[in-house]
């Protein structure tokens, strides 16, 4: 019997303790307590220009049937944003020797931007992050759209539409010839709307994500992966649209019905 495409709640854009902007309660136990709360099947951990909290996450995630991608969200040369993910412990690793080295050493002033918290799976401080994360990295987006695929990861520039830190507040506009396996657009836009003034964007699948750096703000807004199986491989081909996956970017009543 051939497989079936099946709908996967998916939150593809959240931050933990590690991102300065981070509220404390974002540790990966809880995260992962409150995607199995709101039936989210995938989730990908985001924090700003650091992949040193996702493996825990991973962790708690396969004991909750929850595939959460390893992931981080770059700020670029230009300072707009761009998210990446990762399949393999090995490509995390990668991209974090490469974050490390291009990342500026602006030591981290914690009254005026907050913490930057490693923590474990019981929410013990391991550790924390010296340098400002926020920062913008020595790399442009073209040549982080390259590293990402060298490593074997996928690149996909966050809320493209956002008024701040975004490919349209740092360019003025969407480069119609821009490298990427996919957009996220800002929760507060729907893809129907966005492309009638991007047309020309047509291309490209569409993600949309809470963006959360508050437990209550998870789940908010997320989308839906039509995928064979709950997979990284699978992510994949859905971002690329092979043999009838897609994303749905504003589930319909009847599909949120389904998840109560």
């Amino acid at each position: 019997m051939a497989k079936e495409l099946k709908p996967y709640r998916a939150d593809l854009h959240i931050h933990t303790v590690l991102s300065p902007c981070g509220d404390l309660y974002m540790s990966p136990s809880a995260i992962v307590e409150q995607a199995k709360k709101l039936h989210l099947d995938v989730i990908a951990i985001c924090d700003h220009n650091s992949t040193r909290q996702v493996k825990v996450t991973q962790k708690l995630g396969r004991e909750n049937d929850i595939l959460v991608i390893g992931g981080v969200e770059i700020t670029t040369q230009e300072e707009a944003h761009a998210l990446a993910y990762f399949e393999t412990d090995e490509q995390l690793d990668a991209f974090q020797a490469f974050l490390d080295e291009h990342l500026p050493h602006i030591p981290l002033d914690e009254e005026k931007f907050g913490y930057q918290l490693i923590v474990d799976e019981n929410e013990e401080i391991l550790g924390d992050e010296p340098w400002l994360l926020w920062s913008a990295i020595d790399a442009d987006l073209d040549t982080l759209y390259d590293k990402v695929h060298e490593i074997g990861g996928l690149f996909v520039p966050a809320h493209v539409n956002k008024p701040a830190s975004s490919l349209m507040s740092q360019l003025g506009f969407i480069p119609p010839d821009l490298k990427a396996d996919a957009l996220e657009i800002s929760k507060h836009v729907k893809k129907e709307d966005f492309l009638k003034k991007f047309a020309y964007l047509k291309r490209f699948s569409f993600t949309r994500s809470s963006d959360a750096h508050f437990l209550h703000i998870i789940g908010e807004v997320h989308c839906i992966l039509y995928m064979y199986d709950k997979t990284f491989d699978e992510f994949r081909k859905t971002l690329h649209g092979e043999d009838g996956r897609h994303v749905l970017t504003e589930p319909n009543e009847k599909l949120q019905l389904l998840y109560g």
